[in-house]
């Protein structure tokens, strides 16, 4: 891996939700485990699915960030509730 940023996805990916993003990802990932695209469609579908999986990972952090300051009392410190992902 390299140390360069990632590019800013595309504004059509960009205005996606999370829940339509992960449809697409699915539907790309299906097609590329099915062998019948082409190898030239096959890097484009995968940069897509690249710019997909990083725009729902960014979504995710987003609501986790959300779901950690709602679980905060008004002097910052936690309301007895774990973090968001520790059981």
């Amino acid at each position: 891996m390299t140390d360069t940023p990632e590019p800013a996805a595309p504004a059509d990916i960009a205005a996606l939700s999370f829940e339509a993003a992960m449809g697409e990802l699915e539907t790309i990932v299906r097609r590329l485990e099915s062998g019948d695209v082409s190898l030239e469609e096959s890097v484009a579908l995968y940069e897509r699915g690249h710019a997909l999986r990083l725009h729902c990972e960014a979504r995710l952090a987003a609501a986790q960030a959300r779901i950690e300051q709602v679980s905060l009392g008004a002097d910052g410190r936690p309301m007895g509730t774990t973090p968001f992902g520790e059981s």
